[in-house]
């Protein structure tokens, strides 16, 4: 009999003010920046001074985050550390490789390349609480996060761990921002307002962040929700999303009758917005549809504050006005299927159920 996985806990730094708050009543859907920056809790309750300003905003915000899941989910360890990450701490290896060509090469201290590697916020929070137990990072673009969800649901089920601490997290670089400008990944400068939903223009409205999840093998007074399942597929044709939805709940044994949320990944980039239009507008017309990134950001690991959303509808039983993609609505919200994709590739699905 394979174990069951819940999520007993949860921490989420993000563009919004989603630390100290019941769920989303403080968020606010800023249309004048194409790129969001992190709200910044308290990082001197968690983090001493000297060693915060060594720190890259990755790292202290997954520190942060992931302090908050374990506060919540009442633990003081855990088996395992896995963390997803789509640049890792992009701010220090721009550092290094501008202080190479300022320096001719020469003299070059390695402090920001030690620390601009993708590992360094998952052992950061090792060091900090000690956790001599497996320590992953999956560096796989938009599914960076649901690799990492994939390995530690394998793992409890397998019983090879009874709790383990995972995570998305990403920062915005300055330099690494203005490439992906010049690319047309982030939509154009003083070109607002950027409404994600009825954007007519190509690229996407950035942001970044950290959410970190318990989860673990037994359900508690205080679970959010269960894990059923992840799927992640590379490549899909607009028209094949539909197939592939249905088919993945269907391994679960549900229909689409069964879902009472449907959380979408519209980020404003007019050039793929019909793979969440599809189902939007077809097959999932008659379910209430939530979007998140006009409040979060797209970055790699964007997903993770969906999942940390879901995880609060689940538990709350409301839905905030502020991410409703319809007006429809359920008397209650058990089961909810989380889709998103970026740039047409790293398709992935996710399921929880109450």
């Amino acid at each position: 009999m394979t174990k069951k996985t819940y999520i007993n806990g949860v921490g989420c730094i993000s563009t919004q003010k989603t630390f100290d708050t019941v769920f989303l009543e403080e968020a606010v859907a800023d249309h004048n920046e194409n790129v969001l920056a992190i709200v910044p809790p308290a990082y001197k309750e968690y983090i001493s001074p000297a060693a915060s300003r060594r720190m890259a905003k990755g790292v202290k915000n997954g520190i942060v985050a992931s302090a908050l899941a374990m506060k919540d989910a009442n633990v003081e360890n855990v088996d395992a550390i896995i963390t997803g990450t789509g640049l890792g701490c992009i701010e220090d290896s721009e550092k290094f490789l501008k202080s190479i060509l300022d320096n001719n090469e020469e003299f070059l201290t390695p402090t920001s390349f030690i620390q601009s590697t993708h590992n360094t916020v998952g052992a950061q929070i090792a060091l900090l609480q000690q956790c001599k137990g497996y320590n992953f990072t999956y560096v796989n673009g938009a599914v960076s996060f649901e690799s990492a969800l994939i390995d530690a649901k394998m793992q409890i089920e397998e019983d090879e761990a009874n709790s383990i601490l995972v995570g998305g997290v990403d920062e915005n670089g300055e330099y690494t921002t203005s490439l992906f400008k010049l690319n047309g990944r982030i939509k154009k400068d003083n070109s607002g307002p950027y409404d994600v939903l009825t954007s007519d223009t190509s690229g996407a409205v950035y942001g970044e962040g950290a959410s970190f999840f318990v989860l673990e093998n037994e359900r508690k007074e205080n679970t959010y929700a269960e894990l059923l399942d992840i799927s992640i597929v590379n490549t899909l044709e607009e028209n094949e999303v539909e197939a592939a939805a249905k088919s993945f709940l269907k391994s679960n044994n549900l229909e689409i009758s069964d879902i009472d949320v449907l959380v979408l990944g519209f980020d404003g980039n007019v050039n793929f917005e019909n793979y969440y239009k599809n189902l939007a507008e077809n097959a999932f017309a008659q379910i209430p549809v939530l979007y998140y990134k006009h409040l979060s950001g797209e970055y790699d690991t964007a997903s993770a504050f969906a999942f940390w959303m879901a995880s609060k509808i689940l538990k709350t039983q409301e839905i905030p006005e502020i991410v409703k993609v319809n007006a429809i609505e359920k008397p209650s919200y058990k089961t909810i299927l989380l889709y998103n994709q970026l740039n047409g590739k790293n398709h992935s699905f996710t399921l929880l159920s109450k």
